[in-house]
């Protein structure tokens, strides 16, 4: 053989190995890795540190942004909606498996959250509606008694944060990510995987119509919608906010 063609076939070899799956003793191990492992497409950046491009207040397109303004390069809520209705920041497009990242922060005592497959529709007051949640809040200082799935890092009123969860203190950046994968999502927080559960599975359903989503019938009702940061009535701060389509 030609030592080109040795050349190639060695190069060949190479690749196949670096490409491989590596084989996993657990099923959670296996959706971790075919989550991770599922394709990447362009990275988009949502939040460009210096305007609200690309965003509007939830079921208001076109209109003037008043509760959320841009301060240090970050993307920050100033707080004024009453309660959980009426300032939430939604991104104009539209995703369905994606891979969300972003970093945040809040003051003492204040709760947020991203949301995602966000339906807008003047039928709904607030994106939590329809949209699954991230949540984030001061698990330590806020004023009221807080349950497991109220904590950082929780599918909100589904399912709770596993041990591996950091959180560091109030006032300093936090990472996140949300991956989407047809349906099997994990939640990270600074660099640790904390949860991971399956939409649409027996246990999702049996949480999904047991509890605080029973009065909302259309919880999780779309596969694609829209990203929203929650506006609680309380200042948290944003940035560097990136997705990847998956598949």
């Amino acid at each position: 053989m030609k030592l080109s063609s040795l050349l190639a076939a060695a190069t060949v070899a190479v690749v196949l190995s670096c490409t491989s799956k590596p084989e996993s003793d657990s099923e959670d191990d296996q959706d971790s890795v075919s989550i991770e492992s599922s394709g990447a497409g362009e990275e988009l950046v949502l939040f460009d540190g210096a305007s609200l491009s690309g965003w509007h207040v939830f079921n208001q397109p076109g209109k003037e942004v008043k509760n959320w303004i841009v301060q240090d390069s970050a993307l920050v809520c100033l707080g004024a909606a009453k309660d959980a209705h009426g300032g939430d920041l939604v991104y104009d497009g539209t995703f369905k498996d994606f891979d969300l990242s972003w970093e945040w922060k809040v003051d003492k005592g204040s709760n947020s959250g991203v949301m995602y497959h966000v339906v807008e529709d003047p039928k709904y007051k607030a994106p939590y509606e329809t949209g699954p949640e991230y949540q984030i809040i001061d698990d330590i200082g806020f004023p009221e008694k807080l349950e497991d799935w109220q904590k950082t890092g929780a599918d909100y009123a589904m399912k709770i944060a596993g041990p591996e969860k950091k959180l560091k203190p109030v006032g300093e950046w936090n990472s996140s990510r949300i991956v989407y994968d047809n349906g099997k999502v994990q939640h990270w927080l600074n660099g640790a995987l904390i949860l991971s559960f399956e939409v649409g599975s027996e246990e999702w359903k049996k949480e999904r119509n047991s509890g605080k989503w029973n009065d909302f019938p259309d919880y999780a009702i779309a596969d694609e919608g829209k990203i929203a940061l929650q506006d609680h009535g309380n200042k948290a701060y944003f940035k560097n906010i990136r997705i990847k389509k998956l598949n």
